[in-house]
This record gives structure tokens, C-alpha cells and sequence, in this order.
């Protein structure tokens, strides 16, 4: 029996090696790619994750797992639904997002969600002055049209447990859509991939996004480019028409971590540090040519799984100023939430003290278990 078992641990153990080094082939040869997009993928969702400094992809366990690590998506029990609303820049642009997950048996699961971030009711000042250009007399403002810029992306997971009850893997389908008024829009697509297991007293988990590299293919009005034309009203007559495919490279994110049992298991800790992963040059605090690391690192202090207390520093980044000087910028976070009965309400802060170059949001989220209303 025994020796059973040293087998089947060894044959997971192969298997790992060999997920990780299928995932890290995938990437360096998509790696090749220089090109970046959808920038706004990288913000993160669950105001949980915030309050820890994203350092969640090793123990994300429920529906918010479909952005962080699709094989998290194998620890929860019921159905469970996650909405997310912040501001950014003052309140100009809007970040949403909107998850549903649920069990397929016991080992499997399936989940979508949407992300969307936009800014509105933005002024068209093409047709600030008058057909012969005259600067005297512009147009009102309030008489301006006004257009919107989105992005969206629409994401179907999928993850497994394998036999052994300790390792899971996931994968993301997800579909980008772009809107820029009626210049411009894009549609997209790529896949994500993701593993979580445990070995002893630590989780850890590896996070692979656009690991096919993701396409965006962008179709323009090519009359607002038009080099022929002397509108006084079309500010972009004498610019070249922006290219029409963008490619998002591969980028990993790997993480371990651990709980502790601080009171009688009243107070349990769990910290997390994670190590984001590009194949670009940057400016994060470990960077090449051809690779960049930015660490993080978070804490989760739970009381009685009800009350918690959240904190955590990452996005190092090497800032030059203007006297051609630089300086290391880091952005400590700090959250709080609240569990009772199925649901989870968290609020965070970010960048506390201004640390860094990122303007501090306060972000809330809110998850739903399907068990707040007495059915399985």
C-alpha cells in the first residue's frame, strides 16, 4: 500500500514537470513576439486581490479565480457570482467586472465573466471650429458631439482536478472587443492556462495568460487618415493610419503560499508572494533584454473566516526623473472585508501614501455564494 502510494506521488510529480515545462516552452517560443495590447487585462479584478497586492494566483479559491487562475475554479462548492465597479483617473474612466462560476461534479468546473473598461461622453473637438477654420467664433462645447472608448473581454473557463486531490489545472477562452466611437474597433482572441496544487503545507500555482499569444485585428476609417484632405476639422488628415493587428505576448505569473494558525485556528494568515513575468525589457525591478520580474507580496489575516484584514506591496518599478535620475517606486496596498452567510463584501486601497507613479484607487467587490439562499 505503501509502496502504492510513493507511486502515485511520484507518477504527480512527473506530471507536474512536465505541465510547467509544456506551459514555459509554449512561452518562449510565442516570446518572440515584441508587440503589446490590451493593457487593460492587467489590472486585475477582486478588491480581496487588491488589498493583497495581486498576490493571490497560488490561493485563489473561488469565482474570481476565472481572471487569476482558472484551476481555483475546482475549490468551490456552489454556484457563486462576483461583481467589481472602481474608478480610475479621477473618476474619468470605469473599470467593471462581472464573473459566474459554478461545479460541473466533484471535480470539475466551468465559469464566465466580462470585463469592461471605458471612458464616456468624451468631446469630439474635430468639429470645434467652422468649416473655414475660423478660430474666433468655435463651436460650444455643449453643442460637441461625444463618443465612447471601451474594452471588453469575454472569458469561459474551465478546470479539472485530477485524481490525486492535490493538483488542478485551468484554461481561459476569451474573446477581446474594442470600440473607439466610430474610428475604430477590434476583435480578439487567445487563451489562458493555469495549474494550482499542494506539496505539504504550501500551495503553489503558475498562471500563464495569452500563452497562444492573443490577436487583436483592427478594422479603421481610413477617411480620418485621409492625407488628401485639408478639413480644417480633421485634426488626423496628416498622420499615418495606425497599424490594424496587435499582439499581446505571453506573460506568467507564479506564486507560493501559506497558511498559519495563529490562535486556535481563530486566526489563520495566509501569505502569498508572487513574481510576474514578462518577455520584455521594462521597468520592473529585475530586468533584461529579453526578460523582466516584478515580485509581490501579500497577507491575509482571517478571523474565524468572517472578518479579515488584508496588506501587501508589489509593482516595483525603476521611475527616472526628470534630472535623468532614478528612483525605485513600489505600491503598498492595504483592504479589509467581511463574510457572512454566503456573502463577501471587500474594500481596498491602493497605493497608500502615493508611493508610486499609479494614482490610489478605492476599489469594492462583492461575491455571492448560491448557498445565501438555502439551496445547493
Amino acid at each position: 500500500m505503501i509502496k502504492k502510494q510513493h507511486l502515485c506521488k511520484k507518477k504527480s510529480l512527473k506530471r507536474l514537470v512536465f505541465v510547467l515545462l509544456a506551459l514555459i516552452f509554449c512561452v518562449s517560443v510565442n516570446s518572440q513576439t515584441s508587440s503589446y495590447s490590451n493593457e487593460f487585462l492587467a489590472i486585475g479584478v477582486d478588491a480581496a486581490a487588491f488589498g493583497k497586492s495581486n498576490s493571490v494566483v497560488a490561493s485563489t479559491k473561488n469565482v474570481n479565480a476565472t481572471y487569476w487562475n482558472p484551476a481555483g475554479l475546482t475549490n468551490i462548492k456552489n454556484k457563486q457570482i462576483a461583481l467589481l465597479h472602481s474608478s480610475y483617473f479621477g473618476n474619468i474612466a470605469n473599470y467593471d467586472f462581472a464573473a459566474f462560476a459554478q461545479p460541473l461534479d466533484t471535480q470539475s468546473a466551468l465559469g464566465i465573466s466580462v470585463v469592461r473598461f471605458g471612458v464616456d461622453d468624451i468631446l469630439d473637438t474635430r468639429t470645434l471650429l467652422n468649416s473655414q477654420g475660423d478660430r474666433s467664433n468655435p463651436r460650444p462645447f455643449r453643442d460637441l458631439p461625444r463618443f465612447s472608448t471601451a474594452d471588453y473581454a469575454f472569458t469561459v473557463s474551465y478546470a479539472r482536478k485530477l485524481s490525486e486531490k492535490n493538483f488542478s489545472y485551468g484554461v481561459n477562452a476569451k474573446v477581446v472587443r474594442r470600440i473607439i466611437g466610430d474610428f475604430a474597433s477590434a476583435w480578439g482572441f487567445g487563451l489562458d492556462a493555469g495549474i494550482q496544487g499542494k506539496i505539504k503545507k504550501y500551495t503553489y500555482g503558475v498562471m500563464v495568460r495569452d500563452i497562444t499569444t492573443t490577436f487583436n485585428s483592427w478594422k479603421i476609417d481610413d477617411d480620418i487618415f485621409d492625407t488628401e484632405s485639408t478639413d480644417p476639422n480633421n485634426a488626423l488628415n496628416r498622420q499615418d493610419i495606425p497599424e490594424k493587428t496587435e499582439i499581446t505576448i505571453p506573460s506568467i505569473q507564479a506564486g507560493l503560499a501559506r497558511d498559519f494558525d495563529l490562535y486556535r485556528r481563530d486566526l489563520i494568515l495566509n501569505a502569498e508572494i508572487n513574481f510576474n513575468i514578462r518577455f520584455a525589457e521594462s521597468r520592473d525591478l529585475i530586468s533584461t533584454s529579453n526578460l523582466s520580474v516584478d515580485p509581490a507580496i501579500g497577507f491575509d489575516l482571517g478571523y474565524r473566516n468572517t472578518v479579515f484584514i488584508r496588506t501587501g506591496v508589489g509593482n516595483f518599478q525603476r521611475i527616472q526623473d526628470f534630472d535623468q535620475s532614478t528612483k525605485l517606486s513600489f505600491q503598498p496596498n492595504f483592504g479589509v472585508g467581511f463574510q457572512y452567510k454566503g456573502i463577501s463584501v471587500d474594500y481596498a486601497l491602493t497605493d497608500i501614501g502615493d508611493q508610486s507613479a499609479v494614482v490610489y484607487s478605492n476599489i469594492f467587490s462583492i461575491i455571492v455564494d448560491w448557498r445565501v439562499f438555502g439551496r445547493r
